[in-house]
């Protein structure tokens, strides 16, 4: 139990980093506007293709552990 009181501040600073990170990269294509609530007339809905995708599903999976390390670290 030890090693993990000890590991787990590490383990959610890296996660926090990566989240930060992959929600970021998302933002890329939007405009100024869009980040504001403009009014933004490319921000239809489009299906996500590619690496798109793959950061879409990345930050969510990153969250959900993220969100387990914190409440593990609440047991511990």
């Amino acid at each position: 139990m030890e090693i993990v009181r000890t590991i787990l501040p590490y383990v959610q600073i890296i996660l926090s980093i990566l989240l930060v990170a992959a929600i970021l990269l998302q933002q890329r294509g939007s405009s100024m506007g869009g980040a504001f609530g403009g009014d933004n007339f490319s921000a239809t809905y489009h299906k996500r293709r590619g690496a798109e995708l793959f950061l879409y599903r990345f930050s969510i999976v990153l969250a959900i552990l993220f969100v387990a390390s914190t409440f593990l670290s609440l047991l511990v």
